[in-house]
């Protein structure tokens, strides 16, 4: 096992540090693209004028894959002997998901310490990569924001690899030291029911303990809890194209948004926007630039 260690475009520590699997996405054609919500979020936190960063281990070619082709990202983390690998099989509107391969834990030692000062860091776990203590452990600055997107605890997997919805078992204990949670409306109703109300009663409970939650619900929008609070924004118009990464692009703009102005409503409305920008093209060319949000806003 080796390290990787590739500063962002600035040349300085990132001001949005993400943590979790790089992945490997098998397209249905046999083809594959590089994936997983660290990818999203640090390109979307550098197109919105962040120096963006992620904390990852994989295969060392797959490393090398990111500041190949994303060279304004910066990368560090271990290589493994597997790169997380997700395929999806779709049947009648329904998706079902495959864990192809699986990269190794990550912890604390994969963190450069001048990384642990950015403004933001936000675990995206895919596939149970690390523990909470990884989030226990990591020492908090006045200022800065830690968030969450939980659906790599939300997921389990069987031996033959396909994808199940699994409780968060960790939440009561990971909640309490997050500053902000965000996931989709979707990946709760499986332990609803299938009820929305249910879905609701899980949210409104977990946002007890935290200051802030918000949950997305594609066209519907989203609705953001401010411990206990809640209040929903709507959906932007949007000619979907590829919903993928949505809620990972989602995630990041509220964040960007919150770490400028404050206004956790103004970032929800924010993020609705470059989230409706993002499904209108393909994978990662749909990230919009500041500019884009600012005319379909104006619009």
């Amino acid at each position: 096992m080796s390290s990787i260690f590739h500063l962002p475009h600035t040349g300085n520590p990132p001001d949005f540090l993400t943590i979790g699997h790089i992945t490997r996405d098998v397209r249905p054609n046999g083809d594959f693209a590089l994936g997983g919500t660290v990818t999203f979020a640090a390109l979307t936190a550098y197109r919105l004028g962040l120096a963006a960063a992620i904390v990852t281990c994989a295969r060392p070619e797959w490393l090398e894959f990111i500041p190949t082709h994303l060279p304004e990202i910066g990368v560090a983390g271990h290589t493994s002997p597997e790169t997380t690998t997700f395929v999806n099989t779709y049947h009648e509107g329904f998706r079902t998901q495959f864990l192809q391969a699986r990269a190794g834990e990550l912890t604390s030692e994969d963190i450069p310490a001048p990384w642990l000062d950015a403004s933001i860091i936000l675990f995206g776990p895919l596939d149970q990569e690390f523990t909470p203590a990884l989030i226990r452990h990591l020492p908090r600055r006045p200022g800065s924001i830690v968030a969450a997107t939980p659906q790599g605890w939300l997921r389990r997997w069987d031996d033959a690899g396909r994808v199940w919805p699994s409780p968060w078992i960790a939440a009561n204990e990971v909640l309490p030291l997050l500053d902000v949670l965000i996931l989709s409306h979707d990946d709760l109703l499986p332990f609803a029911g299938g009820n929305r109300a249910d879905a609701d009663a899980i949210l409104a409970q977990w946002s007890t303990q935290i200051p802030l939650l918000v949950a997305t619900d594609g066209r519907h929008g989203a609705t953001l809890f401010q411990r206990g609070h809640r209040e929903t924004f709507p959906a932007y118009p949007a000619i979907e194209v590829d919903p993928t990464g949505a809620g990972d692009v989602f995630a990041t703009a509220f964040l960007v948004h919150l770490h400028h102005h404050k206004d956790p409503r103004q970032a929800v409305d924010f993020a609705n926007c470059v989230a409706s920008l993002s499904i209108e093209q393909e994978g990662i060319a749909g990230i919009p630039t500041p500019e884009q949000v600012q005319q379909r806003m104006q619009q």
